[in-house]
């Protein structure tokens, strides 16, 4: 299973390390509950690694959303 740098993580979360956790932590949580996976990894590999990878190839997204 390849390395994903951190730096390329980051960049994908507006350089915020918090929003990266937040990100990883709510798709490894969809993955786990049966939603498909954006990338093609062994079938033993974990749901928040799966998801780590999806945010480095840019399949996941942070998106902001704008308040009233």
């Amino acid at each position: 299973m390849p390395y994903v740098a951190l730096e390329k993580l980051l960049d994908k979360s507006e350089k915020s390390v918090y929003k990266l956790v937040i990100l990883a932590s709510k798709r490894a949580l969809e993955i786990a509950e049966g939603q498909p996976k954006l990338v093609s990894l062994n079938s033993t590999t974990k749901p928040s690694t799966i998801a780590l990878h999806e945010i480095a190839e840019g399949k996941v997204q942070y998106k902001k959303i704008k308040e009233k």
